[in-house]
């Protein structure tokens, strides 16, 4: 296998772009898997902190991921940020496509959320002593 160089690595295009039938929506979109920094931008999106303790926002989670991905031919993004609440007013059906979608070209599984959410709920482990 050949030995990569910094050259090398960000040459390569290796943002994956997939169409994805939406029937409810009568057509298609193309969905986009996320950068590093996209996906750094959502997880933190879904994480709230309030003093010391944190808690996973699941409300619109499947929207706040389709406005990241569904994108054009090309790879720009159709939504933005401000859209994702009357992106979450779509059919749950036809999000879950694009989810299931984005999910797996960005490399997130649904374990990564369930370890986000315990990761977040506790940073710390109080009970042991020095």
């Amino acid at each position: 296998m050949k030995y990569l160089n910094r050259d090398d690595i960000l040459a390569v295009q290796d943002i994956k772009i997939e169409e994805v039938e939406v029937p409810e929506w009568g057509g298609s979109v193309y969905v986009k898997g996320m950068t590093g920094t996209e996906r750094d931008q959502f997880e933190s999106s879904i994480v709230q902190q309030r003093g010391k303790s944190h808690n996973v926002n699941m409300v619109n989670i499947r929207a706040k991921l389709s406005s990241q991905a569904i994108c054009d031919r090309a790879g720009k993004r159709l939504f933005s940020d401000a859209d994702v609440k009357a992106l979450g007013a779509k059919s749950a059906t036809a999000l879950q496509r694009v989810f299931d979608v984005a999910q797996r070209l960005s490399g997130i599984t649904s374990e990564d959320v369930e370890e986000l959410a315990e990761e977040q709920e506790s940073p710390f482990d109080d009970s042991v002593s020095g």
